[in-house]
């Protein structure tokens, strides 16, 4: 497993900062918190590491500005909260980074920004040219247009697929929590903080918590989600608290914060794009033998798919789904959904008697997917028979 190493031996650093950390309910934003903040990433900058900065708190400064009440918000009065809080936040930032002489440039992403591989590439390049001339992006989704059915939702998913887009090699998630427990602490007393976690296994998943933050969407479990994307394009993830002033300093100097290890296997850049995809487009059910081919490096038959869910076209980012209905794979769909439910459970020879033309051998294959998780058909097996149990 590669081991930690200190913040200044990584090469390019991202950021994510959340609402609660960034603006008071009652005062607005916490500039004193944000200067310090700006100190620290001068001082990684210095040392040499690019730094971007994924940065909630547009909505929560917004409505702050507003005087909005508290409580949830109508998407229309969120929205107008981002409109007005996007500008002071990049004020915001602009100031505080430019103490140290640092340009600061604003990008607003939306969903659609990651998950078309054009626009994603796009993307990409605007980020990199703005590192290329040593400025600092400051990133954030843009809530002005997102909604509910096309939107990240959370930040800290947003940010793991920014690492992956940028070749980052850290993600740091700052929050109000230290880490990763073995349960929420503010309920379970004996909860076990976890300062390495090699592996993002099931176990894992089931620790996390939900969100406890008015201001912030995320919780713990949009956390885990950020570390699979992360960890799985060869990123090192972190998770520490931002409560104190100069959190990265405090990180430094020993403060407490959980680990997340890099893959060792890290996939290649178009497949990091595939796995990092956040909604699916459907889902392919498969069988214990399916998923010994795929543990094995083979593409994904007909023969081995047991179910197909959802309306997808061919070339659509699908999950597929083990026999204990745990998500193992990701990849782009070979077939129409229509027609790969017509080919279900058939061997490749029969292709082109059911559907009248020949089509691809495989549902998905090999170059085209991505493993989301470590495969054990004993283990899938033993799901599968305790959910029934």
């Amino acid at each position: 497993m590669t081991t930690r190493k200190p913040l200044d031996r990584y090469r390019r650093i991202v950021i994510k900062i959340g609402s609660a950390l960034l603006v008071d309910r009652k005062t607005g934003l916490r500039k004193a918190w944000l200067d310090a903040m700006c100190a620290d990433i001068a001082a990684l900058k210095a040392k040499g590491a690019d730094v971007l900065v994924v940065s909630s708190g547009a909505i929560a400064l917004g409505r702050s500005v507003l005087d909005l009440p508290s409580g949830a918000l109508k998407l229309e009065e969120s929205q107008a909260a981002a409109a007005v809080g996007q500008i002071s936040l990049a004020r915001a930032w602009s100031e505080s980074l430019s103490r140290d002489e640092i340009v600061a440039g604003q990008i607003l992403l939306t969903l659609g920004d990651t998950e078309e591989r054009r626009r994603y590439l796009n993307a990409r390049a605007t980020i990199n040219q703005l590192l290329k001339i040593g400025a600092v992006p400051i990133i954030n989704e843009n809530d002005t247009v997102a909604t509910s059915e096309i939107r990240y939702g959370d930040n800290d998913r947003l940010a793991a697929r920014v690492a992956t887009m940028t070749g980052a090699d850290l993600l740091i998630l700052l929050s109000d929590i230290d880490g990763l427990y073995t349960a929420p602490p503010h309920l379970d007393p004996d909860a076990r903080f976890l300062e390495t976690i090699a592996e993002i296994t099931p176990e894992i998943e089931a620790m996390a918590g939900g969100a406890a933050s008015e201001l912030s969407r995320g919780g713990m479990r949009t956390k885990i989600d950020a570390g699979k994307i992360a960890t799985t394009s060869g990123c090192a993830m972190i998770i520490a608290s931002g409560k104190t002033d100069s959190p990265l300093s405090a990180m430094a100097n020993g403060a407490r914060s959980s680990w997340f290890a890099p893959s060792g296997t890290p996939v290649t850049a178009r497949k990091t794009w595939i796995a990092g995809q956040l909604q699916p487009a459907g889902e392919l059910h498969i069988d214990d033998g399916a998923v010994t081919a795929l543990g094995a490096g083979k593409s994904l038959l007909p023969a081995g798919v047991r179910k197909v869910i959802g309306l997808f076209s061919r070339g659509d980012t699908v999950a597929i789904i083990g026999p204990s209905g745990r998500e193992i794979a990701r990849g782009l769909a070979g077939y129409d959904a229509d027609e790969a439910r017509q080919i279900v459970g058939r061997k490749s020879a029969e292709i082109e008697a059911i559907l009248g033309y020949a089509g691809r051998a495989a549902m998905i294959h090999r170059d085209d997917m991505v493993m989301t998780s470590q495969v054990n058909p004993k283990s899938e097996r033993q799901k599968k028979d305790a959910s029934y149990a």
